[in-house]
This record gives C-alpha cells, structure tokens and sequence, in this order.
C-alpha cells in the first residue's frame, strides 16, 4: 500500500503538490502530509532521544525535587494530551463502526502521538525523581511539536473560512484543544522548577544561578543577567560572586588529573630485578605487605625503571576529553549551518533576477536565513561556553598539580626548578592550555570548513576552483616554516622569562641586602640585559607573525583572484555574473575563517606543546620516597629513633654526605649533636625527615614530628596562626607555650599583640623573634619527636637559657618526649642524655658528656675549640654586665649576630634573670608577667594595627583614557597613527575591491560574453596587491610598537619598584610583584599587541559592511541607528561588569602565587609537620577563589556575544528583507555584494565588542605596571652637585644626636632621643633583648628608615643630605639573615666587578673561606643556586663583601 492510499482509500489525498506547495501564491502542504510527517517528526524525535536521557539521567541523579505545582501542571496536560489523542483514535473507530471509509493515517497517527505524549509524562515525573529542574529535552520536542502543529493549525482555519460546509467539528475542537495545551506544555517547560533536596543550591549562601537556570535561560545565558544589571550600577565586589559549581573546583578536578596522571606513569614503568647488599635484619620485621624478610646479606628485590616518557596530553583527553566532546558536537552543526547563508544568497540573488517568483519565497528565504543564523549563534556560543569552561578547569588541575607536585619532589630535582620556572609553570604554561582549549577544535573543524567551501565551489564555477586550491597548497609549506621558526623562538623566549623570573624572585627575596650594599643598579642592569634578550626573541616572532598575517589576510583574496581570473580567462563564454561572483566571494569570507585561525590555533599548539614538555619535565621529576623512613607501631620497639647502617646523599648519584650512620635512640631520651661547621649535623636531621635519598639501611621513627629548622619559616598570617600551624586553639596550653618561648614581651611592643598580621618571610619580626615562634610552633603541636636543628643560634643568651630550662631540657614543657637538639651551646651538654660528635658526615663518637671527656677525641677536640670562644664572650659580658652606664647605652644598640656562638656559655653564666633583663632592656621596671597578659595585650590592640600586607586591590569603573594615552605614547604617537592610517588604507582597498566585482557582475553580456574583462580582472588583482602590502606594513608596525611599549614598561616599572623604600616591601606580598612581571608583562609582550590588530581589523570590517548595506539598500538606514544605540547600550552594559571582573580576578590571582612561594619556602617544614593536605586545601581554595571571578567573566562574554549575534542577525535579515522589497530597482550585483557583507557582519560585531572588552580588560595590565609609578620612592640615589669629599669616610666619627625613627606614620617611635659619640676606629657592642631597638638603629645609620627626629653625621656630614647611594656604598654591615643571588660566586662578592681577583681572594681569607672556595670546582666561577641552596656558607660569605675597603 503507497502512502497515498494510506492516507485516503482512494488515492484523492496525495502525500505531495508542487502546485499546491510551492508554485503558487498562497502555500499550502497537503493533508496527507501535515497527518504523517508533521506528526511522525516529534514523536521520533523523543522516541529517538529518550533511551540516552534515560541513560544519562540514570548516571547523573542530582538529587530528589519535591512535587510542586508546576510538576503538577505539567503532568496533567501530558495526560490531558494522552486522552486528546485516544479521544481522536476512538472517534475514529467509532465513525468506522458506523460505516464511514476510514484511511489507516487516522488510528495510526493519534496512536503513535497518544503513546509519545504518555512517554513525555512518564520523562516529566523521572526527570523530577533525578533533580532536573529544567529540561532541554523536552522543550525541544514541545517546541518541535508546536512548529508541527502551527502549520496544521493554519491550514484547518483557511479550510474552515474556504470550506465551512466539510469542517468535522469533533475533530477540529480536538486539534484546537490539543493546540492550546501544547502551548501551555511549551511556556511551562520555559519555565524552572524548584532545587533537588539537599542539593549545594540549598545549603550555598550565594550559589550559581546556573544550575537552577530554565533551559531557554541557560542557552541565552540569561541567567548571568543580575550580576550584569549590579555591575552596571555599581562596580562589582568580591561578595558579589557566587560560589564555583561543584564540578569546576579543585577538589573535584585536580584529583581526576593526578590520577591519571599516575596511570601514565605507571604505563612507562617496568618492573626490573636489582641486587641489594643489605646486612641482616631480625626476623620480627615485616615488609609491608606482610612478608616476613629472611636474613640475608643478599636481596633480589623488584624495582620499577622508567621506560620512556609518561603522556601528559593522554592523562589530560582522558580527564577532559569526554566534556570537551560535546563541543566538537556543536562544533560540527555550526560548521554545517554556515554553509546555509551562501545558500539562500543564492536563491535570492535567484528570486531577484526572477520577476516571475511569487513574494513569499522571498520573505520566506529572509525567515529561513534569520532562523538559521539565531540557531547557529546559539550554537557556537554553547560551543564557546563548553570550551571555555573545559580551559577554567584545565588550568585549575594544572596549578593542583604543580602544587601537589612540589610538596613531594626530591631536594635534587627542587634544584633544577627554580622558584621563577614553578611560577611560570602555574601562571604562563597554564594560561596556554586555556588559551589553545578555545581554538583546538579548528584542527579538524578548519579543514572541514575548507573541503565545504570548496565543494560549493565547484559547483559554482567548476574546476577553476582547483587554481584557488593551488594558491593555498602553496600557503601550507610556507606557513609550516614559519610555525617551526616560532617553536625555537618561543623556547627561546619562555627560557629568558623563566631566568629573569627567577632574578626577579631573589631580588625582591634580597631587597634588604640590595638596598644596604647599594646594588639596585648592578641588579637592574643584569634584569634588564635578560629583558632585552627576550625582546630580540619578540621581535623576530613579530617579523615572522607579519609574514604570516600577510599571506593568511591575502589568502582568501589570491585563491578568489587566481579562481575567478581561471574561470574567465579559460573560456570567453564563461561569464562572472552576480550569483556565481558573490555566492563565491561569501564562500571564500568563510573560507578566510579557518585559513585565517590555522595559524593562530599552530601558534597555540607550538606553544601548548613547549608548555607541555616543561610541564611534563617538573611533573616527571624524582618524588621523596616516602618508604625512607619507616614509622612503626608504637609498642613495636622500646626505640623512639634507629638508624641502621644509614648512608644518606642529596641526590641519587652523588656520594653519600653521611655514612656508616648507626644511632638508637630510646623514648624520652634528650641528645645533642655537635661538630664542626659542615659536619652534617643538619644533615642527619634532613635525613630522620626523609628528605635525603637513602642509598642504604633502614630508619625508624616512632609516633608523630614536630621540627625546627635552622632557618626559621614564618607565613604571612597572624603571630597566632603561625604558632598554632592549623591546629586547634587550647587557650592554657597555648598561653604556656608563649610564655616558655619567652614571647610575651615581645606580643606586649606588637601593635596587634598576637594577632598581629607578619609579613612574607617574617619581615616584621627580628631573626631571634622568628626563631622562638618557630619553637613555639613545634612545641605548641605536642609531638612524640622533636628534631631542633640549632634553634638557639639566633637568640640572645639569656633567651637561649630561658627557653633551655623552660622547654628543651629535663624539666623543660618537653620533658619525656624524644629530643635531637643540633647545638654549639656547651652549657647544654652536660644534661643531654645522648652526645653525637659528627665530623664529615660520620657519627665517629657518642655517649654521654663525661664519657665522651673521658676519651679525648672529636668531642674534646670540639669542646677546646668552643670553650676558647665562648671564655671571650663571657668576659666580655661579664665586663658589660658590670658597667651600668654601658647598659643603659647599649639597651639601644645593634650588636653583629654571631651565629652559633651566642648561646649556651655566656647564658648559663650572666646570671641575670629573664625579666631583670627585659627590664633593662625596654627601660621598665621589673614585673612579673602573668600568662593572663596573652589576652590582655590582645585587647588592648587595634586590629588595623595589627594588619602589615596591603591585598592586591581591584580598581573600580572605566579604565581611564589616559592608560590608553600611556600605552599609545609608549608606543610613539607617530607610529600610533601611522598603523592606524595602514589599517584604514588596507579596509579601503578592501571594500574598492568587492565593488569593483559588483560593476564587472553587473556588465552587459554582448554575444555570450562580457567586454573589459580584461581590464576588471587587472584592476581587482591590483586592488587586492595593495591590500596585502598594507596589511603587512601595519603587522610589522603594531608587533614593533608593542615590543617598544613593552620595553618602556618594564623598565619603568622595574626602576620604580627598586626605587621603593622598604616598608612599601613589607606591605607588598611578593606574588603581587612577581604576578606583575610574568602575567601582567606577558600580556603587554604577548597579549595587547595582537588584541590590537584584531580591534582595529573587526572595528573597520563592521563599519565598511554598514556602509556598503546603506549604500545598496538605504532603507537598511531605519533599521542600523536603532541597533547601533542597542548595541552600544548592551557594550557599555557588559563592559561595566567585564571590566571589573578582570579587575577582581587578577587581583585573587596574586594570591595563589604568593602562597605557592611561600610553600615552596617551607616544604621541609610542611612535610616534617605532615600538613601537606592542609597546605593543599589552602592552595585549592585560593585558585577556587580566583576561578570565582574568571567564571563570570567567559559567562558575560557568551551572554553578550548572544545579544550582538542578534543585532547581527537583525541586519542580516534587514539586508535581505528590504532587498527583497526592492528587487524590482535593485541591480543583482549591488544586493549581492550587500547581503555578502551583510553576513560577515555578525561575526564582525561579535569579535569587535569581543576585542573592545579584551582591549579594555588586557590594558588593565598596563594600568597595574603602570601604578608602582605613584607610589612613595625613596630619596635619590646620587645627588646631582654632590660636595662630599672622595675618600669619605676617612677618619669613621659617628655623631648621633637625639635620633628617633618610626616605622609607619600610624606607629609609636620604635627608638628616640638617642645620642652616642662614637670615635674612629672605636669597636662598640649594642646589647637589648630583642625588640629594644638594635636593628633599627642600624636601618637608621643606613637610611632604610628615615630619621623622625634628630641627625646622624658621619665624620661631620649629615647623612640625611647624602644621596642614598653615596652613603651606603661607604659604609657596610654584615646582614642578619644570610642572601646569596643565583650566578657565580664571585658576582655574589663583587657585582660591580670593581676588585680585582687577589683582593677578592685575600676577603675570602680573612672569613676563612679561602680553602673552602678553593675546594670548589670552578672556584670563583662556582654557580650558586637559586637562594644559594647549594652552599653551607652562606652567613660567611656575606661577611666577606663586608670585608672589601
């Protein structure tokens, strides 16, 4: 049976009438067809879809929504529906049962919708029961179903007006109900329903509207609407951001990436046998899988080599690849929709040059091109969005796990990445793959674009096509070149910003040191000769990126000129009339699309892929072994500590610094290690921590950590939270801990007590001060182990002795847990229980302190060597103590800090108590300190006081012209205008071009061929020439330009951050100024300069395309003004909100990289305390935090990007509606070329607001380098008319009279109203507990502080009418924390290379390092690591500049 009997008996109801349909002035589709195919169309649509929704329902339950009566409402019109349509079947039957002739197509249909429309209610009540609140699914097919129904509906009402005499009122008052329900369904499928029970939306204070959003609000991005409109009026602020979706935070994300990660790894290893020499273990061992170890001298064991290299791209498709598929998805319909708009070009180029068509095709068209183009916006900006999001996430698991990644690498791999590479790695590398995720899909999508357009093509001009083919197989070698120049480049480029990061980050750690021996210059110089190596790079990828802007701008014209020159020349009768021209020349606008991105998304992937190999290199590099010390059970063994037959080095391959190590140590037990300089005292401590390779032997410790190291590590947060290091606040035990740590005098001169903010790196506090909130940190976590590496070194001696008695020895608040103490302190040994003498990494002696006498050896030897040093001190004190005018002198005075030798023997014989001390000290009368005082000092001080750090702050409202006028003179204001002028040159001959091809369409055809073809052919070609020199000369000018602007930029910047004071770096963190030279700096390198071009490009595209539309169609101009307002309101709308979330989002971003620095700093510490996790969750938090901010802003640009499509769209089909209304008076060629440019206008509109606001967002790098320029600077470093005599100082006279210095404005004096005299040559020591005032006296004589009152004079010359410069390269000081640059020794000693080799090697002599030096492979050439980790010597070899005249 045909499907014309199956709609009627008799065949009278054909399925299809052209005549009917189409040729006629009035359209109709027949009945047959509107009761199948219009019918049949939803029902397989749900039928089809409803088996994977039911599937992915199934796998993602949100959660269970409560009945509701929007539930209720949608339920019962789905069986409102079910009846209607078995209301339809039965009326069918019944008709039959009473003879009526029946066709199939009326129990068929009904049945088939009845059953579809229960199947909807049923996916109704299961989407409720999985917590969708809105379901694009089913909007779909009520939207499908209504489009079905609308073109029935009409066709019943003119049957009913044509032929009321046949009109079935049963049926029709059905349809007519059914109709009206479907349009309930449809506006409450619009509509969203409540959240699921329990879900994050509930119990979230401020959550994304996202999840909640209806379907339609979600497509249009409507729900992004109330964060708009409250930007708009008034900027917006952090409170104002919702919390991240729980699929884009960190502890969803980063977990899958390491994960597989891992697998990879895993994949590349293999398991080998390797033979160990291992002496004999009891049989009570276990491994850990159980297996009892037997006694053997030899062990096969299995051990995994690395095999090749592990796959990061693999680890990262298959963690983002199956969310990412889906926008290749929309990627592939958008690709196929804009092949419509040539298309109906075609047709109605087709309509016009045909008088005999009716209108309605024409508007029809016009409908169908306005359709087709809403949907593909909607598309691609879904597109977009899934991209962006996939980028957001992308970078999130790229920080997570570099962070997690060097919380665990060896101490060896640590040293081949620098702090400088690791920043790079979270802030540049990641921000590639973000930027590559937007554009990869154009690897495929691109040369499917091509073959489209070249399809269409040939069946528009045939094989002349093959000509344009040539021109582009020619532009692929050509460009391939030039993607492999700029891979080297590109290398070349990230090395130097790593290097100059790396300077970067040891200057501002140095700062101090920089500014006392007056070495800003040496060290801006040494900044500034990387920065030019990395512009020399720049500016050859300039070069290169002209050349390849040249042949990609001129290559979508080359294969139209070389195609249509191909197909006029090969045959006069071939004639290039308006359909044939402008239908190719829009296929070749969507053709400059992907040969356009090719080599952008090649620039991306070069440089994706170089970020991926550093990435995989940091991510591959050697982890701690966690099996290197083991912690067994804890009544396993009455051993708190045992090394067994230990040899330990830094990296694997290097011989053992300790050996032959052999130590149990029982619970309770207090041992002292000592030795020499160098010995490997802190050594053994590193290896108890497991943070050395163990070549061989076993170590265990018992119960939990706790460690002090020699260099105290203090984070920029509260006195407070640095004590109590995450753990839980017990008031009494905390207030004990204070008071034995001996800090409550100094909570008493904080000016937030203990909730005083400390600077990064402690800043704020003296060396003593950060080394008793160390201990008090370890003491505070009550731990069974303490590991104390020379703790005592950088306190004073009687607050050496006092934390002694009151925590470390017997009595001490540790008594009974298990201490390893590394000391030079004699007086301490007598009580320890344990002595290890250590002499070149090996235990030679131990036992307690009268065997070890009694024996004569190292111990004796060391004990004679200290004991001479320390009888000098205790005179000296002794002296001092005895003098009472000394003391009042000296409580104000710096003493030089004498590492190692300052505690233990003096304090154990001064004999003055702690408190007569700090009395004598802070000029108070003796009083008792109660631990009560904890909590009154906290009260009494001011919580603005107690904050130091000033966060990254977010400017507010429009990024001032003059930012621009900076850039711009930056730039050079001649070459400013002259690219502007180059841009308006190349748009001319552009737009001269695509009109000059509407006159040659529109020629006469005289005998089957067109006359001048010739001469239009030549002048189009020339058009097209001029083009392409044009747009090469403005690439080269923008990319040069911006590489000047750069240059300028950073310099000043650099010099204004180097002529700061020092408490503008204490109040800055360092992520803020390290976040300005490596993401703000690249995004002026890298960024403004192709924004630019891109700007300017779309900004003369849109206004070209509206001149043409207006000039063939002026009644278009009715239409542009309106939208032109609409489309600007809706910019200056988003950039409102855009501008500040850029704004909010870099100023988090500083945060993520300061706390990475900081970690890396204290990664032995974090490790030692097992806070890994806590430090992790921190990290994660703060990428989150920073995400909050991205996250709205790629949500705006959808938002907006849907909006100006549509204003788009509108002048597409304004261009199309009012040619067709004028098809009678307008020439083919004219309405050709402006409904071409009519299609490129919404890309253009698009990208043009796209690149206004990256524009207007980038820029703000500019504004962020640009306000270091108006902070407070320090006096000038040299004056011009300088009087002071050559060798000054001679004689070396200081006169200090009524001196006085603060620290801030807001603060009390710090020192005052002191006056000394100090003769030449006179040698004084400055005594005071710590706080009195001893540094800052010394910060005073060296101009780091600003007198308040008084004067200091040097040999009779007021230092404060000195330039900075002059004064301090006079005078030295040997710092009190050690600083080594990376570089060559000898750059370390003398960065001006102002002595010569002998001078530099007799100072290495007088600080006893010359044999140390000599030792050294390269000797003076010796490359000191970053922070000069890979030398012992640090504090000595400070000493040594000091010592040069």
């Amino acid at each position: 049976m045909g499907i014309d009997n199956f709609c009627s008996l008799d065949g009278s109801d054909p399925f299809w009438d052209w005549n009917r349909t189409w040729q006629t002035h009035n359209p109709d589709l027949t009945p047959c067809f509107q009761n199948t195919v219009l019918v049949w169309i939803p029902c397989l649509y749900l039928w089809l879809f409803a088996p994977l929704y039911i599937l992915y329902l199934k796998r993602n339950d949100r959660g269970y929504i409560c009945m509701t009566h929007l539930n209720r409402a949608k339920t019962a019109i789905g069986f409102t529906l079910w009846l209607i349509c078995w209301a339809d079947v039965f009326y069918s039957f019944w008709e039959r049962s009473h003879g009526a002739t029946i066709a199939p197509v009326y129990l068929v249909s009904p049945t088939m919708l009845g059953v579809t429309m229960l199947l909807a209610t049923f996916l109704i009540q299961y989407e409720r029961m999985k917590g969708v609140q809105s379901s694009g699914v089913m909007l779909n097919f009520w939207l499908i179903t209504i489009v079905c129904a609308t073109v029935t509906f009409r066709s019943k009402i003119l049957h009913a007006l044509n032929e009321p005499a046949s009109v079935n009122v049963f049926k029709y008052t059905t349809f007519y109900i059914y109709y009206t329900m479907l349009l309930i369904s449809l506006i409450l499928a619009c509509l969203s329903d409540q959240p699921p029970l329990f879900s994050q939306a509930v119990r979230d204070s401020n959550p994304c509207p996202e999840s909640g959003a209806s379907f339609l609000s979600r497509i249009t991005f409507w729900w992004i609407t109330g964060l708009m409109v409250t930007g708009y009026k008034r900027p917006l602020e952090e409170k104002d951001l919702w919390s991240l979706n729980t699929e884009d935070k960190s502890q969803r994300v980063v977990p899958q990436l390491v994960r597989r990660w891992d697998q990879e790894c895993n994949k590349v290893k293999r398991p080998v046998d390797k033979t160990l020499y291992s002496p004999k273990r009891s049989a009570e061992e276990e491994k850990k899988d159980g297996q009892p170890i037997e006694e053997s001298e030899i062990l096969l064991v299995k051990t995994l080599k690395k095999t090749g290299d592990p796959s990061l791209f693999c680890a990262l498709c298959r963690t983002f690849g199956p969310y990412f598929l889906v926008s290749s998805l929309y990627k592939i319909v958008h690709d196929i929709l804009m092949f419509v708009g040539p298309e109906i070009l075609r047709l109605l180029i087709q309509f016009v040059n045909d008088s005999s068509a009716p209108d309605w095709h024409g508007y029809f068209y016009t409908t169908l091109l306005f359709v087709c183009t809403c949907v593909q916006t909607l598309i691609l900006q879904k597109y977009f969005h899934v991209c962006f999001v996939t980028g957001m996430r992308l970078r999130t698991a790229i920080v997570g796990a570099v962070y997690r990644k060097a919380l665990v690498i060896t101490n060896a791999a640590r040293r081949t990445s620098t702090v400088g590479e690791i920043v790079n790695l979270m802030s540049v590398d990641a921000q590639r793959f973000m930027d590559l995720i937007t554009y990869i899909n154009m690897i495929w999508s691109a040369p499917l674009q091509v073959i489209l357009a070249l399809y269409f093509l040939w069946q528009n001009l045939g094989p002349s096509v093959l000509a344009g083919v040539a021109v582009m197989v020619l532009m692929v070698p050509l460009n391939a070149v030039i993607a492999m120049k700029t891979k080297t480049y590109q290398v070349a480029q990230m090395k130097s910003k790593d290097n100059r990061i790396k300077l970067m980050n040891e200057v501002l750690n140095g700062i101090k040191v920089l500014k006392l021996y007056a070495w800003e210059l040496a060290f801006k110089d040494k900044v500034s000769a990387i920065r030019e190596s990395e512009l020399r790079v720049l500016k050859k990828t300039a070069y290169l990126g002209a050349v390849s802007t040249f042949t990609w701008v001129c290559a979508p014209f080359l294969v139209a000129l070389s195609t249509f020159a191909v197909y006029v020349l090969v045959d006069e009768h071939n004639i290039l009339d308006a359909q044939k021209a402008f239908v190719s020349l829009a296929l070749f606008n969507i053709l400059r699309f992907p040969l356009n991105m090719l080599p952008m998304v090649i620039s991306s992937m070069v440089q994706a892929s170089v970020s991926m190999k550093r990435l995989r290199v940091f991510l591959s590099h050697e982890e701690l072994d966690e099996d290197n010390v083991e912690r067994p059970a804890i009544s396993s063994s009455p051993d708190s500590i045992r090394i067994v037959d230990g040899a330990f080095s830094w990296c694997k391959d290097d011989s053992p610094t300790l050996k032959r190590i052999n130590v149990r140590i029982p619970e309770g037990a207090f041992v002292a290690v000592v030795g020499h300089v160098g010995s490997g005292k802190s050594s053994l401590l590193s290896a108890l921590l497991g943070e050395m390779q163990k070549q061989k032997g076993s170590v265990s410790i018992k119960g939990s950590v706790a460690y002090v190291p020699q260099q105290a590590w203090i984070q920029n947060a509260t006195l407070k939270d640095n004590i109590l290091f995450g753990r839980d606040g017990k008031d009494s035990w905390y207030q004990k801990v204070v008071e034995a740590c001996a800090l409550l005098p100094d909570l008493e001169i904080l000016p937030g007590g203990d909730s005083t903010e400390i600077g990064e790196k402690g800043v704020n506090l003296s060396g003593g001060q950060k080394q008793r909130v160390s201990v008090a940190r370890a003491v505070y976590c009550n731990c069974a182990v303490y590991l104390l590496d020379d703790p005592l070194s950088a306190v004073d001696a009687h607050v050496g002795k006092h934390i002694f008695e009151k925590i470390i020895g017997p009595q001490g608040l540790l008594q009974g847990r298990t201490r390893v103490l590394v000391t030079h302190g004699l007086s301490f040994l007598p009580q320890a229980d344990l002595i290890l003498v250590m002499v070149d990494g090996e235990i030679t002696e131990m036992g307690s302190y009268t065997e070890l006498l009694g024996r004569q050896g190292a111990f004796a030897e060391f004990l004679h060597t200290y004991t001479n040093t320390e009888q000098e001190e205790v005179e000296e004190s002794v002296g001092e103590e005895g003098g009472e005018t000394e003391d009042e002198k000296g409580k104000s005075e710096e003493a030089v800090p004498r590492k190692g030798l300052e505690n233990g023997g003096p304090a154990a014989m001064l004999g003055q108590s702690l408190n007569s001390l700090n009395a004598a000290g802070t000029g108070k009368t003796p009083q008792k300190t109660e631990p009560n005082d904890v909590a009154a000092t906290k009260k009494t001080k001011s919580a603005e006081a107690a904050r130091l750090t000033e966060a990254d702050k977010a400017n507010t409202g429009r990024v001032k012209l003059s930012v621009f006028w900076e850039y711009m003179k930056a730039i050079g204001l001649p070459l400013s205008i002259f690219s502007i002028f180059l841009f308006f040159c190349h748009h001319l001959s552009s737009l001269g071009s695509n009109y000059w091809l509407s006159l040659w369409t529109d020629d006469p055809v005289i005998n089957n061929t067109q006359p001048n073809r010739e001469m239009r052919l030549g002048v189009y070609g020339a058009l097209g020439i001029s083009q392409g020199i044009a747009v090469f000369c403005y690439s080269v000018a923008v990319s040069v330009g911006g590489i000047l602007a750069s240059r300028y930029l950073h310099q000043t910047m650099l010099y204004n951050i180097l002529r700061s004071p020092m408490s503008f770096f204490e109040r800055t963190p360092s992520g803020n100024l390290v976040n300005r030279f490596a993401k703000e700096t690249d995004t002026i390198d890298s960024v403004i300069p192709s924004i630019i071009k891109m700007f300017m490009g779309s900004m003369f595209n849109v206004l070209g395309s509206c001149a043409v539309i207006l000039i063939a169609t002026p009644l278009v101009a009715i239409i542009i003004p309106p939208l032109g307002l609409f489309y600007f309101f809706v910019q200056r709308f988003y950039v409102a909100s855009s501008r500040q979330l850029k704004r909010l989002e870099s100023v988090s971003r500083s945060p993520v990289y300061t706390h990475f620095n900081e970690t890396l700093l204290g990664t032995s510490v974090i490790r030692a305390f097992g806070e890994q996790q806590r430090f992790i969750t921190e990290s994660d938090g703060r990428v989150d935090h920073n995400q909050k901010a991205y996250f709205p802003s790629i949500v705006a640009n959808r938002w907006l990007a849907v909006r100006l499509e549509f204003v788009g769209n509108l002048i597409v089909t304004s261009a199309a509606l009012f040619a067709v209304m004028a098809r009678d008076s307008l020439s083919p060629g004219i309405m050709g070329l402006s409904i071409s440019y009519a299609l490129q206008v919404t890309a253009s509109l698009n990208w043009l607001v796209r690149m206004s606001s990256e524009l207007e967002t980038s820029i703000v790098a500019v504004e962020k380098v640009k306000e270091y320029g108006d902070t407070e600077k320090e006096a000038e470093w040299r004056l011009e008319h300088s009087t002071l005599p050559a060798g000054w100082p001679t004689a070396g006279h200081i006169e200090i009279h009524n001196f006085g210095l603060r620290y801030r404005e807001d603060l009390e004096l710090a020192i005052s109203d002191i006056s000394v005299n100090i003769e030449g040559a006179e040698k004084v020591g400055i005594v005071g507990r710590t706080g009195a005032g001893k540094s800052s006296l010394t910060l005073g004589l060296f101009r780091i502080i600003e007198a308040a009152q008084g004067e200091i004079r040097i040999d009779g010359v007021n230092i404060a009418e000195l330039g900075l410069h002059e004064l301090r390269s006079r005078i030295t000081i040997i710092p009190q924390d050690p600083v080594l640059f990376s570089g060559s020794l000898r750059m370390n000693l003398d960065p001006f290379d102002g002595y010569t080799d002998e001078e530099v090697w007799r100072a290495l002599e007088l600080a006893h390092l010359k044999n140390f030096v000599s030792g050294l492979p390269d000797k003076l050439n010796h490359e000191c690591s970053e922070g000069g980790e890979n030398l012992r010597y640090k504090q000595l070899l400070n000493n040594v500049y000091s010592s040069f005249d």
